[in-house]
Parts: C-alpha cells; sequence; structure tokens
C-alpha cells in the first residue's frame, strides 16, 4: 500500500501570526505519488477511505493530508500554551480553577497543557545548557550510587547559583475523584496518590534514605556558591564506627592467628565484641530503613485513616501534614541534586461528581495540607462552577462557613481559567474526529510517524530547517512582545501615580489571583491579534480587575450587551460606554436580586465601581467584546444564569402582552 503525505510548507508560519479562522490552507505539495494519481485522486469517483475528509472542491484528504493541516493551531491549544507559560513562572503553590461545563473535551485541554509544559521544559532545559553548560543529574547509574551517598553524608543547601537556575521538570498525577467517591475520606485518596506516585517517580530506595537520614535544605550564608555541606556528626560517627569495626576485626584476626591465643584469649573476646557492637549500630541505622522500604507512607496514611481510634485523636491531622512536609522536603533535596526546579502538577478531575461532604474534604486538604509557603505544587482544579458552589452550600459541615459557595471557590483559587467557548477550528477538529474510527485514530500516530521520516528524506532538510528557524524567530518575537506588555501592566499595578491600584482588593488572595491572570490574558492576545491592533497594557490590567472586582456587574453587562447586538446590531452601540449600558439595565438586575444574591455578593464597593467605570476606565462596548474573548477571570456560568433569567423575563411579559390584548379585543 502506498499512502499519501502531504506537507505545507508554509503554513508553521501563520501558526503564530493570527492566521484568520477562515484562510485556506497554503497549496500542499504530495510527496510520493505522481501526476496521473494525483489527478486520480481529485477526480476519481470511487469512495474515499476511511477517515479522510472531503474539501469544498470535492476532493478529499487522507489522514496524512489532514495531519498536516492540523499543525494550524486551534483556538484551545492557544489557550492551553497560554495557561502553561503562565504556570512556568508563578510561584507556587497555585490552584488554578479550570471552570467550564464541558465534559469530556477536558480531558483533551489537560493533555495539550501537559504537552505545552514539556516542551516549554524542553526549551528552557537546552537555554540553560547554552547558559552554563550543564546537564541535570538524573539519578540514573552511576548517579544513583552518588544520590544514596549524599543522602548519608551531604546535607543540601539554597545558594545563588540554584535560584538562579531557569530548567524546570514537571511531574503530572491525574486524581479522579470518582474512583475514590465510596471512601468517607476522600481527601486521604488525594494525599495517598501524591505519595505513591512519587515513591515510584524517584524510587523507594532514595526516599527511605531521605526518611532516616536526609536533611531539609538551608538557605545558604552569604554569597557561597557550594550546594552541598558535609554532616561532620554523621561523618565521624560513620567513621568511628568503620574504625570500631576494623579494629575489631583486626584484633580478632590477630588472636586467630598467633599461636597460644587462639582459644578464650582476651584479645579475641575483646576484638569480638568491638565488632559486634559496630556492626549492631550499622544494623540499627539499616533497620528503619527497611521499615520504610516494606511500610510506604501510601500505607501508613491508610493505616491512619483506617484506625478510628486513631483518626479521632487530636494530633491525627498533625501527622498526616508532617508526612506531607516530609515528601515536599524531599522534592526540594532532590532539586539541587538533579540541579533542576521541580514542580508537581495535580490535575483533579471528576470531582464535581462526588458528595458535597466529600468535595470538601479535598478543598480543605488543598487549602491546609498541601499549602506551605513555597511547595512545589500546582493544582489543577477542573470542576462546574455552578455544581461544586452548590455543594458548598448544601453541605452539613460548611453551615454557616461556605452559605455563598462562590465566595469559598474564591479564596481557595489563586488563579481562575474560565474555558471559553469552543472556537471555529477546535470545533471542526472534534467533529472531524467524532467521525473517525477507532482504527482511525490509531493510523493517525502511524502517519505522524510516517511524516517525520519524510521529513529527514535527502533535499528538504534545507527548507525544514528555514522554515522551522523562521517559526521560532516569529514565535520569540511574540514572547518577547508579551514580556515587555506583561511588565508594563505590573508597573501599572503599584504604580502611585496612577489610580489603578486604589481598585486592587486588600486580601491577598485577590491580589493573587490578579497578578497570576495578568500574563495569561495578555499572553492570549499577543498570540492571536499581534498583528491586528496594538494592546494598552494598562487597559488590560484595568480589565482584570473589573472582572475581579465587579463579577455581577460586569457579568451583567456583557449580557445585556450580547442580547442587545443580537437583536439590533448597530456601529452606534459599539461607540456606547459601558457605563451607560449598566444604567439603563441596572433597575432590571436588582429586581431579581433574589435569584442572583449569592452572585451580587461577589461584587465590590458600588461607588467605586462607578467611579472606575464612569471616570478612571469608561470601556466602551467595542472594549468589551473585544476583551471578553480573552477573559478567563471571569466565571462564564455567572452570564449563563443572568441569559436564562433574562430570557424568561422576556417571555413573562410578551405573555403578559398577549394577555393584555386578548382581553382588548
Amino acid at each position: 500500500m502506498q499512502y499519501t503525505i502531504t506537507c505545507f510548507p508554509a503554513v508553521q508560519d501563520s501558526i503564530h501570526l493570527g492566521t484568520l479562522v477562515g484562510d485556506p490552507p497554503p497549496a500542499p505539495v504530495v510527496m510520493g505519488c505522481s501526476n496521473d494519481e494525483i489527478t486520480r485522486l481529485h477526480h476519481s469517483d470511487e469512495p474515499p477511505e476511511a477517515g479522510s475528509l472531503y474539501s469544498r472542491e470535492g476532493a478529499y484528504f487522507s489522514n496524512a493530508e489532514h495531519h498536516s493541516m492540523k499543525d494550524i493551531l486551534t483556538e484551545d491549544e492557544i489557550y492551553c500554551c497560554s495557561l502553561s507559560k503562565t504556570l512556568c513562572h508563578t510561584s507556587t503553590p497555585v490552584t488554578v480553577g479550570f471552570y467550564s461545563p464541558c465534559g469530556t473535551r477536558l480531558h483533551s485541554l489537560l493533555d495539550q497543557i501537559a504537552e505545552c509544559m514539556h516542551k516549554e521544559s524542553i526549551r528552557r532545559e537546552e537555554s540553560e545548557y547554552q547558559r552554563t553548560h550543564e546537564r541535570p543529574r538524573l539519578p540514573v547509574g552511576w548517579n544513583y550510587l552518588t544520590l544514596l551517598w549524599y543522602l548519608v553524608f551531604y546535607e543540601p543547601v539554597i545558594t545563588e547559583v540554584h535560584l538562579r537556575r531557569k530548567n524546570i521538570d514537571f511531574i503530572f498525577l491525574r486524581f479522579s475523584a470518582w474512583q475514590y467517591a465510596g471512601s468517607d475520606k476522600l481527601w486521604a485518596g488525594l494525599v495517598t496518590t501524591l505519595c505513591d506516585h512519587i515513591r515510584h517517580y524517584f524510587g523507594p530506595l532514595p526516599l527511605s534514605f531521605y526518611h532516616v537520614m536526609g536533611s531539609k535544605p538551608q538557605f545558604a550564608s552569604g554569597f557561597s556558591q557550594n550546594e552541598w555541606r558535609v554532616k561532620k556528626k554523621v561523618g565521624y560517627t560513620a567513621g568511628g564506627l568503620a574504625a570500631a569495626l576494623a579494629g575489631g576485626v583486626a584484633l580478632a584476626t590477630t588472636a586467630y592467628f598467633v599461636p597460644g591465643l587462639r582459644d578464650g584469649s582476651v584479645l579475641q573476646i575483646l576484638g569480638t565484641a568491638i565488632a559486634g557492637v559496630s556492626t549492631s549500630g550499622a544494623l540499627l541505622t539499616i533497620a528503619p530503613i527497611i521499615k520504610h522500604l516494606i511500610i510506604s507512607q501510601k500505607k501508613k496514611i491508610e493505616s491512619m485513616t483506617n484506625n478510628e481510634k486513631f483518626s479521632s485523636h487530636l494530633g491525627f491531622m498533625s501527622s498526616v501534614k508532617k508526612e506531607i512536609e516530609i515528601l515536599t522536603n524531599f522534592v526540594y533535596y532532590m532539586e539541587i541534586f538533579e540541579r533542576r526546579r521541580l514542580r508537581i502538577v495535580f490535575e483533579i478531575t471528576s470531582l464535581d461528581m462526588c458528595y458535597p461532604e466529600r468535595t470538601i474534604g479535598v478543598l480543605n486538604a488543598i487549602n491546609t495540607l498541601l499549602s506551605d509557603i513555597n511547595a512545589p505544587f500546582i493544582f489543577i482544579l477542573v470542576v462546574d462552577p455552578c455544581i461544586i458552589a452548590s455543594c458548598l452550600e448544601h453541605a452539613g459541615c460548611m453551615k454557616g462557613m461556605a452559605d455563598n459557595g462562590y465566595l469559598y471557590l474564591n479564596r481557595t483559587v489563586t488563579l481562575p481559567f474560565s474555558i471559553p467557548e469552543i472556537g471555529l477550528r477546535s470545533k471542526m477538529r472534534f467533529l472531524h474526529e467524532a467521525f473517525q474510527s477507532r482504527e482511525d485514530l490509531m493510523y493517525r500516530i502511524i502517519t505522524r510517524n510516517v511524516e517525520e521520516g519524510v521529513k529527514k528524506a535527502k533535499g528538504n532538510e534545507v527548507a525544514l530547517a528555514d522554515m522551522e528557524a523562521s517559526t521560532e524567530v516569529d514565535q520569540h518575537q511574540i514572547d518577547a512582545q508579551a514580556v515587555q506588555y506583561i511588565h508594563e501592566a505590573f508597573h501599572c499595578l503599584h504604580d502611585e501615580l496612577d489610580s489603578l491600584y486604589k481598585y486592587i482588593p486588600d486580601s491577598i488572595v485577590q491580589m493573587r489571583r490578579i497578578v497570576n491572570t495578568i500574563p495569561i490574558t495578555i499572553r492570549l492576545m499577543t498570540q492571536q491579534h499581534i498583528l491586528r491592533y496594538t494592546i494598552c497594557p494598562r487597559s488590560v490590567a484595568a480589565w482584570i480587575v473589573l472582572a475581579n472586582q465587579w463579577p455581577c456587574r460586569l457579568s451583567w453587562m456583557l449580557q445585556c450587551m450580547e442580547d442587545r447586538l443580537q437583536n439590533l446590531p448597530t456601529q452606534d452601540y459599539e461607540k456606547e460606554p459601558m457605563w451607560h449600558v449598566f444604567t439603563e439595565n441596572c433597575k432590571e438586575l436588582f429586581s431579581q436580586h433574589e435569584e442572583l444574591h449569592n452572585f451580587m455578593a461577589l461584587d465590590n464597593d458600588p461607588e467605586l465601581f462607578q467611579k472606575f467605570l464612569s471616570c478612571d476606565f469608561p470601556f466602551s462596548v467595542q472594549d468589551g467584546r473585544k476583551y471578553l474573548k480573552h477573559t478567563v477571570n471571569l466565571d462564564h456560568s455567572i452570564r449563563h444564569k443572568m441569559g436564562q433569567l433574562r430570557s424568561l423575563s422576556s417571555l413573562e411579559k410578551d405573555y403578559s402582552k398577549d394577555e393584555a390584548n386578548s382581553r382588548t379585543v
């Protein structure tokens, strides 16, 4: 069988330059087919093979051709790449609220985020190697023995050299809460999953050594470049035991071989005693290591949670937290040994399918057990905010603490990321995959491998190298401009001469939400629209503050704007200030305060809102529509709820008018 491989030479140049959705792909170059075969492909009346995709002209593309067309980034891929780059720079621990009610699409998005973070990790690795000419020291082969030696005799030191390292490695864990939904302590499944994965990732022996003999990294005093410090006490103890053992063996050996001292001599007894004492000391040190090899942290925590007497004890949660601290310190240790940063990405899914009380336990574990300062955890909380908020409000154990589930969720999430509606390119890709069978999807993997082989064919190296270099330059320019915009936006936040800082909340969590959201939003805008208009960093920062401080009022304005533009789209309306939109429709909003009281509680001072939107930052309807596409810190479920209420209200008005007209007749 002969496969048709289609390559689009210029397609990657348009990936990062804001290619329009409707733009046609470049002319394909078909490899491995003669002109007659190409003509037959385009004019044959035979039905296409399974998984082929028809074009508008009636021709069809094979799976390989369709894969080449997929090189153009979809909207979902752009969102995921922007989030992954932001997570590489965000300080930990961070909890990402991955908000979307889109079901199975979430798993595809999580896979794309993991892929983007892996690519960013490789890029940083090469950049760090060019700077230091030093590769990460992976615990494999001789390095594995070196790690065990360091765990016994050295303690790590956090130096300026380590803090300057930019290379980073991500450890991904996907925790499906539904698999542990039958347990009364769902949070314990979260903790044991973490312990078990770290044990398998680094190996049980290094972790057991660290439990017994490891030490927590200490900060360097001054500008010392030495990342390791000898444990003098351990060295003296080990040296004393070794010397005692050697001396005891020497005495016993001498007494055995010297005539007249072999049977029951004092020298032989003394030598045997010294050797036995030193050996027993070594065994006492090795015994705890063997114990931790047999009994893992996962088994230890499970036994504690299963023991009702111990689980009801006051020190139960403290004991669990100590186990987590040991694990966290071990990750710090491995960071210095491997000469790179380590981040544990915890993807928590299916939480909105569990009982309310068990959902609360997981959120509490994130807030308490796994939230130490500088802990290397990135939590991606994949939930539908409507369901989670309802669970929080109806959980009996949270009565009085989470009467408003949205407020509680805002205190937990430090980086909100609301998935927008599916874009055209993403929708067409999912639609095409829905048509394919399992064999077609597997065939795409084989086709991708064939394409990689074709790219290495003779005569294409130069063209491909030029294309990849051009793409890297374009992406580098976009990233550089995004970084410049991000710094300008951050400067506006803490500029005393600017009025924006007055609207920043006093809550540290809310500050982090705003600071973490700005890079994502700016990267999205530079990635998609860098050639269409110039971004104003101050306006972007102000819009993010508006969405964070007054989500209910902003959602109401956006919904009113959407309804108006659907019914009477005019250019004059797009120039109208958003404050006028609010004043025209605020009576309707306040009339529905009973249905929207939880949403309205999210808003801050209404007088500041008026000053913000009418004086300091007078956004127009056109600005609102432009920023909405890239607003990730606004829960879209609020706007959808408002849309339903407005639709019901409109139907009631129409029904009342019809009744009045019928009575008049």
